[in-house]
């Protein structure tokens, strides 16, 4: 017993010398990374703050530069920012982005936002008995539509859109498996049965 106890006592003897040896070094150690982590943590705030006055100065109407490496919510914000005023090649290049670097959710309201300024944009052409420059755009925003969907299947806004874009325009079959979303519409492959615009739309 004597000698289960005395090894104890030695064991504790070179615990407390270790400690005395090493106790400035974990000290510092410790100090270091409080450091970092609270650069870190500032940084992150930082970060935050700008992403939150940029989304704002956005939605107040002023503009603001966004590039590829802002937050995905700053990116989407811009995109809201551009698709309102109709600037839909900007908007799809930051969608782009989106669908790189960006959730689920955000990507699939990235592609909402630029369907909805597509169909606005058709929705003008309708206006002025433009018919055959509507149809590219109506085919581009259901395609949009279809790529949230993809993405979020019950985003039931892009549903509704992408019924109403559909009922636009009607095509032909052979028009659908030849050209299908990505190429402008030919005249001579489809007819229109456009009623008006109907009401509820972006």
């Amino acid at each position: 017993m004597r000698a289960f106890a005395t090894r104890i006592s030695i064991v504790r003897d070179k615990a407390r010398a270790l400690w005395r040896e090493t106790k400035s070094t974990i000290l510092v150690a410790i100090f270091l990374a409080l450091i970092l982590t609270t650069a870190a943590l500032l940084t992150e705030w930082r970060g935050a703050v700008v992403a939150n006055d940029a989304i704002e100065a956005m939605r107040e109407g002023r503009d603001v530069a966004v590039d590829a490496n802002d937050r995905p919510e700053t990116i989407l914000a811009r995109v809201a920012f551009l698709a309102a005023r109709s600037d839909v090649d900007h908007a799809r290049a930051l969608v782009e982005t989106l669908d790189r670097r960006g959730s689920i959710e955000t990507r699939a309201r990235g592609h909402y936002l630029l369907a909805n300024a597509l169909l606005r944009k058709a929705f003008d052409h309708i206006e002025r008995s433009q018919l055959e420059a509507a149809n590219p755009f109506v085919n581009l925003a259901k395609r949009e539509y279809r790529r949230a969907l993809q993405l979020a299947p019950d985003y039931w806004d892009a549903k509704f859109n992408l019924d109403v874009a559909a009922r636009l325009v009607r095509d032909f079959p052979d028009f659908e498996r030849k050209s299908g979303d990505e190429l402008s519409a030919d005249p001579k492959k489809l007819w229109t049965d456009i009623p008006g615009k109907p009401k509820g739309l972006p």
